[in-house]
């Protein structure tokens, strides 16, 4: 039965109330339709996965594109989809407020507002103007009327790996400012995250995964509500067709041994027929 887009977004909501969910990044519509017959429950989009499979650097996709990429991962899906949404494709409030009106409409049903400086690529938003951002994103959801989760992400720590209560601070910060959870990429310590899941408390915490080690228990009683794995799918996919051309080149066939068969790729994508 096809869900409607409010009742995906109702979905969402409640995986965020309790438990801890797992949060795959398909980078198109056959991952994302894969991942939903696998039995997800929710789906995010990746800014780098989507970006490589277009043939460009991540943070290289206007914005146009990007909108019209979320509206197909919506509308091909019964899954919820929370958009990676860079840092909102602007740097002032009010374009963030805009903008983030747009992807409400694309049927998203979460997007994550990042404080990265648009401007400067390893640079952060100051504290009080990364604020004011995320209290425009917050308005322009609230006026949508459309039950859309905030997630708002600091970058510091994929650049500074010790930064760890900066990047605290502003985890609490912008959950002050209206976000329904919050985010810090990079984060490595499992006593980091769980300093992390206390002080947003009772806000959840969404952890992105830096060690494949890491199990999904693990980090369930740790306290994390979510689990994203960003575009570490997308670059497996990658891996696996780079290392099989290179053979390829070098006169093998050999690395075309472990295809997934086309009927059952086939059988996969009938029933969304």
């Amino acid at each position: 039965m096809t869900r409607t887009v409010a009742d995906k977004r109702a979905a969402f909501r409640a995986l965020h109330q309790q438990g801890c969910f797992v949060l795959p990044n398909p980078w198109d519509v056959g991952s994302a339709r894969m991942l939903q017959h696998l039995g997800f429950a929710a789906l995010a989009s990746t800014s780098s996965g989507y970006a490589w499979s277009t043939g460009r650097p991540d943070y290289a996709v206007a914005l146009a594109d990007v909108l019209q990429h979320l509206t197909s991962l919506c509308e091909a899906v019964d899954l919820p989809v929370n958009a990676d949404f860079e840092s909102g494709f602007a740097s002032d409030p009010e374009g963030v407020a805009a903008n983030v009106a747009l992807a409400v409409q694309a049927g998203v049903a979460g997007l994550s507002i990042e404080d990265r400086d648009i401007e400067a690529p390893v640079g952060l938003y100051d504290m009080a103007f990364a604020v004011e951002r995320m209290r425009a994103a917050r308005a322009a959801i609230d006026r949508s009327g459309e039950d859309v989760i905030l997630v708002a992400r600091t970058e510091g720590l994929l650049h500074a790996a010790d930064a760890i209560t900066p990047a605290i601070d502003r985890l609490v910060a912008f959950a002050a400012a209206g976000a329904d959870c919050v985010y810090a990429p990079g984060v490595r310590d499992k006593s980091h995250i769980a300093a992390m899941v206390r002080a947003v408390a009772p806000k959840p915490l969404n952890v992105l995964v830096m060690d494949t080690r890491w199990s999904v228990a693990e980090l369930a009683d740790l306290g994390v509500r979510r689990i994203s794995i960003g575009g570490a799918l997308a670059r497996a996919a990658w891996a696996g067709a780079w290392a099989a051309a290179e053979q390829i080149k070098a006169g093998s066939f050999e690395g075309l041994a472990g295809a997934i068969p086309g009927r059952r790729l086939n059988d996969v994508f009938a029933d969304f027929a």
